[in-house]
């Protein structure tokens, strides 16, 4: 009759080890008996190393998205209106600053292109007119259409295809340079009645600097409303005045209406940090691009030349 053996009673059954390890211990094993010295934690490194593979690998992929969304190729077109005094923000008014501007992040540039505003086209829905007036009368037939009119109206002449529009009240703007703690400019020559030189300018005078027109054309004034324009981001990008932006951003926000989404800002501010001030490509529709001429009504008006507009528009936004 079969018996166990006293040796099988008194085994004491041993933990298998973890077959996905053995393999590695065993080779742990045989170095040891080689004389090698091997560590007891021989295999942690390669767990490190495998968490910072991901970590690095998400890095990685969290800086190419980012410069997908900042560089990516891709032109944004935005019309600036600045629209004279109405009582209520939603009356009708004219839109006696027009800025067309172009943002192409991947190439850092901006282009803005001042028009005048008593530029004669063709305005749609109305027959032609003064450009200005594009805003005025949507706005006269439904309010908050007239950022939208006056984009139809630019691209029906101009040939540019333009999304989104900002659209200032002037005297929202006083409120925005107060709170900023005035505008500090320098005048490379006499410029709206100030000499040559630095000054600075409460809210009041940087409104009446860019709406001045002492020189009796609207020429200057285009130039005047540029070079604040480029003045007022300067002093937005000057560390001491960082801390009033919060307040800014609020006399801002009882100022201007715009469409630009909240997803684009970033790209857009990005691109002017990129350039600063003094790299921004601004241009007027000068003087001799287009002829006076006064309407069968007795209005003075300014009639384009199309031959000389043209390339401006094909250099500035690849029309």
């Amino acid at each position: 009759m079969w018996q166990p053996h006293r040796d099988d009673l008194t085994a004491v059954p041993q933990a298998p080890e973890e077959p996905q390890l053995r393999p590695l211990l065993n080779r742990a094993e045989r170095l040891r008996q080689r004389g090698y010295a091997v560590p007891p934690n021989w295999m942690r490194p390669r767990r490190r190393w495998t968490g910072c593979g991901c970590v690095a690998g998400a890095s990685i992929l969290v800086i190419l998205l980012s410069a997908a969304y900042f560089l990516m190729p891709g032109r944004s077109n935005l019309l600036v209106l600045g629209i004279d005094y109405t009582p209520p923000w939603h009356a009708i008014g004219r839109s006696d600053t027009i800025i067309l501007t172009t943002f192409v992040p991947s190439r850092s540039y901006i282009g803005m292109l001042s028009i005048p505003r008593d530029l004669w086209v063709a305005i749609p829905g109305v027959g032609e007119n003064r450009i200005n007036t594009a805003h005025f009368f949507a706005e006269s037939q439904q309010p908050g259409s007239g950022p939208y009119a006056a984009m139809q109206t630019i691209e029906t002449n101009f040939g540019v295809a333009v999304d989104y529009y900002i659209r200032i009240r002037f005297e929202g703007f006083k409120e925005m340079v107060n709170t900023l703690g005035g505008l500090v400019i320098e005048l490379p020559e006499p410029m709206a009645g100030y000499p040559a030189g630095r000054h600075h300018l409460t809210g009041n005078k940087a409104l009446a600097f860019v709406r001045d027109r002492s020189n009796s054309d609207d020429f200057f004034r285009m130039a005047h409303g540029q070079f604040l324009v480029k003045a007022l981001m300067r002093q937005l990008l000057n560390p001491n005045s960082w801390p009033r932006l919060p307040g800014v951003a609020i006399a801002l926000s009882h100022s201007i209406d715009t469409n630009v989404p909240a997803f684009l800002w970033p790209r857009l501010a990005f691109t002017a940090l990129r350039l600063g001030p003094d790299g921004i490509d601004s241009r007027i529709i000068a003087r001799d691009m287009v002829t006076p001429y006064t309407t069968d009504q007795g209005a003075s008006v300014l009639l384009p030349d199309w031959s000389a507009i043209t390339p401006i528009l094909l250099e500035m936004f690849g029309q």
